[in-house]
């Protein structure tokens, strides 16, 4: 099979991390995937900031935790934390960072690196506990995060089946 197709019919959302570095030079290539995603109208209005250090992941998930009443509540622990922020107000700024995730999940995968969407900024980003943190790593404030990746090696090599839901169709 072609590696490409490979790697888009293997990467799976992992839940669960070990306690491995992630190669800077790897880390890197990832985010470049991330810069290279379609946006619309090529004004990429987005900023993808990446958080290595695991205390600091720890401290925005605590603040989410709060913010939303989930105890306990860690993003998986990853090693790596990339936030993809855009313009409030730009247009396609949703779309566009979901096309550069996506980038980031297949970039990971083809080094063996897991990862999984978070989704629970969207609608807390501008709380001050969140944007207070946002704010100290460079995150613009009329940014809005929709989405984030949490990267790391993957705690099981163990590969699960997904069950084939929805249908395709090819009319001629």
């Amino acid at each position: 099979m072609n590696p490409v197709m490979e790697n888009l019919l293997t990467r799976r959302s992992i839940r669960a991390f070990l306690e491995k570095e992630i190669p800077m030079s790897e880390l890197e290539q990832i985010l470049e995937a991330a810069r290279y995603a379609p946006s619309g109208m090529g004004r990429q209005t987005w900023k993808f900031t990446a958080i290595v250090n695991p205390e600091k992941i720890q401290k925005l998930a605590a603040a989410i935790s709060a913010e939303l009443g989930r105890s306990g509540y860690t993003m998986y622990c990853p090693q790596v934390l990339i936030i993809p922020s855009n313009e409030a107000d730009s247009r396609f700024g949703k779309e566009d960072n979901a096309c550069a995730l996506e980038n980031i999940f297949l970039a990971a995968w083809s080094f063996g690196i897991g990862s999984v969407w978070l989704n629970q900024l969207q609608e807390i980003c501008d709380r001050p506990s969140i944007r207070n943190i946002l704010t100290d790593w460079g995150i613009p404030e009329n940014h809005v995060v929709y989405g984030m990746a949490a990267l790391g090696y993957p705690a099981s090599s163990e590969k699960k089946e997904v069950e084939k839901i929805g249908k395709t169709a090819i009319i001629k």
